[in-house]
C-alpha cells in the first residue's frame, strides 16, 4: 500500500457541544426528549398507513409511511451516539466507526431527498391531473420510484465515502461537530483537499440544491395552473406541509453543502436542525393540517383501547 494512503488516526474526538457536566446534563435529556418523540411520530404514522385500507392503498400516504421510515433512519445515524457522548466526557468515535456514520447519513439524507421530490411529483399529479391519479400513481410506479430513491442516496453516498477514505490522516483528530459529516472530517486529512472539496461540493451542493429548485418550481407550476380562488386555496392548503417540511430539510442542507468547506460558529446549530429537529417535526406536520391522518389515528387508538 502506498504509504501517503496509510491511515494512521485510528480515531477521532468529537467536539460536541460543551464540555460542562451540567449543561450536558440538561442538553442529554433534551436530545433524549426529541429522539422519542421521533420515533413515537413516525412509528405511529408507519403504523397507522399500514392499518388503515384507505391510506395504504394510497400513493400520497404510501410515500409518506416511508419518509417516516426515512426519518427514523437518518435521526438514529446519528442522535444515539450524541446522546451517549453527553454522558462522556471524552467523545471519542474510532475512524471505521467515523466511516459508518458518514456513509448512512448521506445514504439516508440523500434518499430522503430524493423521496420529497417524488413526494412533490405526487401532490402535482393528483393537483393537476386529478383523473388520471390512480392510473399515473400506481403501487408499481410508487414502489419503483421508492426504491430509485434508496438507489441514488446508495450511490451518492458510496462516492462521498470513496472520496474520504481515500484522504491520509496523519495528524489532527478533533472533528468540529457532534457527529462525522464530510466537510469537518476532510480538514483533518494530511493532504490538499481543494480538489476534493470541489467534487464533493458539487455532488451534495447540487444534489440538494437541485432537489430544492425542482420542489418549489413544481409547487409553483400547481398553484399557477389552479384557476379558481378556491382551488388555490385547498392546493395551498394541502402543500403547505409539504412546503415546510421542504424549507426545514433542504435549507440547512444547501447552507452546509452548497459551500465551500470553511467552518461557521452555527454550523452545529444548522446541523441540529436537520440530523434531530426536522425528522422530529416531519409527523406533527403531515398530521396537525390532515383530517385522513387524524382520523385514521382515532379509528387505530379505538382499536387498540377496545382490543
Amino acid at each position: 500500500m502506498d504509504k501517503n494512503q496509510t491511515v494512521v488516526v485510528r480515531e477521532f474526538f468529537l467536539s460536541g457541544f460543551s464540555q460542562i457536566s451540567s449543561v450536558e446534563a440538561g442538553l442529554f435529556v433534551l436530545f433524549l426528549f426529541f429522539y422519542v418523540s421521533t420515533w413515537v411520530g413516525n412509528i405511529l404514522i408507519m403504523i397507522t398507513v399500514a392499518s388503515d385500507k384507505y391510506l395504504n392503498s394510497s400513493a400520497m400516504y404510501f410515500l409518506l409511511g416511508n419518509l417516516s421510515f426515512l426519518d427514523l433512519c437518518y435521526s438514529t445515524v446519528t442522535t444515539p451516539k450524541l446522546l451517549a457522548d453527553f454522558l462522556n466526557h471524552e467523545k471519542l468515535i474510532s475512524y471505521d466507526q467515523c466511516i459508518a456514520q458518514l456513509f448512512f447519513l448521506h445514504f439516508v439524507g440523500a434518499a430522503e431527498m430524493f423521496l420529497l421530490t417524488v413526494m412533490a411529483y405526487d401532490r402535482y399529479v393528483a393537483i393537476c391531473r386529478p383523473l388520471h391519479y390512480t392510473t399515473v400513481m400506481s403501487r408499481g410506479l410508487c414502489c419503483a420510484l421508492v426504491a430509485a430513491s434508496w438507489m441514488g442516496g446508495f450511490v451518492h453516498s458510496t462516492v462521498q465515502t470513496i472520496l474520504t477514505i481515500r484522504l491520509p490522516f496523519c495528524g489532527p483528530n478533533q472533528v468540529d461537530n457532534f457527529f462525522c459529516d464530510v466537510p469537518p472530517v476532510i480538514k483533518l486529512a494530511c493532504a490538499d483537499t481543494f480538489v476534493i472539496e470541489l467534487l464533493m461540493v458539487s455532488n451534495s451542493g447540487l444534489i440538494s440544491t437541485s432537489s430544492f429548485v425542482v420542489l418549489i418550481s413544481s409547487y409553483t407550476t400547481i398553484l399557477v395552473k389552479i384557476r379558481s380562488k378556491e382551488g388555490r386555496r385547498k392546493a395551498l392548503s394541502t402543500c403547505a406541509s409539504h412546503l415546510v417540511v421542504v424549507t426545514l430539510f433542504f435549507g440547512p442542507c444547501i447552507f452546509i453543502y452548497a459551500r465551500p468547506f470553511s467552518t461557521f460558529s452555527v454550523d452545529k446549530m444548522v446541523s441540529v436542525l436537520y440530523n434531530v429537529i426536522t425528522p422530529m417535526l416531519n409527523p406533527l406536520i403531515y398530521t396537525l393540517r390532515n383530517k385522513e391522518v387524524k382520523s385514521a389515528m382515532q379509528k387505530l387508538w379505538v382499536k387498540i383501547l377496545t382490543f
